[in-house]
């Protein structure tokens, strides 16, 4: 199982929030930081499901940002309708 210090898990939230917002749709009424936390979630289950279907570096990583761009999509149609 991997382990992740608070500083690579922010480095991770911020890649993977990114790359995620990325592939998000185009209109984003959600904020960076939110982006980031989003990207932590995405990353953690990412990797989660990654460890244990016993997958490589890059399907996790793919895991992770495909996870963190269905969330900030989730989130920014939630916060459309508001």
């Amino acid at each position: 199982m991997h382990i992740y210090g608070a500083g690579s898990a922010l480095l991770a939230g911020i890649v993977i929030g990114l790359l995620g917002r990325w592939l998000a749709p185009r209109r984003r009424p959600i904020g960076c930081l939110l982006t980031i936390c989003i990207g932590i979630v995405g990353a953690v289950l990412g990797t989660a499901i990654g460890v244990s279907i016993h997958s490589g570096f890059w399907v996790i990583f793919f895991f992770q940002i495909v996870i963190a761009a269905l969330l900030v999509s989730l989130f920014s149609i939630g916060a459309r309708s508001r």
